[in-house]
């Protein structure tokens, strides 16, 4: 019944908690048959039992060293996974997911415009057999080795898909406000290509300057 407080008697409140560790529709099967109180339905028996903390003790789970009792199984031909339709959509050994990229597969990230390659190298995060870099800075790093920590590659040209090695260059991170721009200065990339290599030294010897007196006060 809802809505309305249900009274059990000692008898039964004594039956219900010996027998709560079974499933609660055999359980409440069982008191129907045994005390004939038709106006106890499966929710309010089952309400009860949770207000009392009487559990089954089952949690959904499969413990650690069950065996699942269709183990070993198969269907019988023709249904669940031997269905032809089924069979249709199975993946078959060797099969590569439409969505795999292989070593050497690029794309221009939408985001902020790197070009992001495939490489034959194990991906350390995920365990993979291959992993995604920005070509920028891979090639870049194999030509000059590791980028120094504090530091940033600069695209020169603008284009961020020109990935040739010389088309980038190593520049403190701390640089990065000046060459984007603000108050004070235009963007980087919105000077004349032949003024960019002047902006670029003038902006280092800044940095420099603020540097040295930073260092001076120590």
């Amino acid at each position: 019944m809802k809505g309305q407080w249900i009274e059990y008697s000692k008898d039964e409140l004594a039956w219900i908690e010996a027998n709560s560790t079974r499933t609660r529709r055999e359980a409440h099967a069982d008191f129907q048959g045994t005390f004939a109180r038709p106006d106890v339905s499966l929710s309010n028996f089952n309400s009860l039992c949770k207000r009392k903390g009487w559990m089954t003790g089952r949690t959904g789970q499969y413990n650690k060293g069950r065996t699942p009792e269709n183990k070993g199984m198969k269907c019988a031909p023709g249904t669940g996974g031997r269905h032809p339709n089924a069979r249709k959509t199975q993946f078959k050994k060797g099969h590569q997911p439409h969505t795999w990229r292989g070593a050497g597969h690029e794309r221009i990230c939408s985001k902020d415009g790197y070009v992001v390659m495939i490489v034959d190298e194990p991906n350390p995060w995920t365990g993979a057999a291959t992993r995604p870099v920005h070509k920028h800075r891979y090639l870049w790093e194999k030509a000059n080795g590791p980028i120094p920590e504090g530091h940033v590659l600069k695209c020169l040209d603008g284009d961020k898909t020109n990935t040739d090695p010389s088309n980038w260059e190593l520049i403190p991170q701390a640089l990065l406000p000046r060459l984007s721009g603000g108050r004070w200065y235009q963007p980087y990339d919105a000077y004349e290509p032949e003024l960019r290599p002047t902006v670029l030294a003038s902006a280092r010897l800044d940095h420099a300057v603020r540097e040295a007196k930073r260092g001076g006060q120590k």
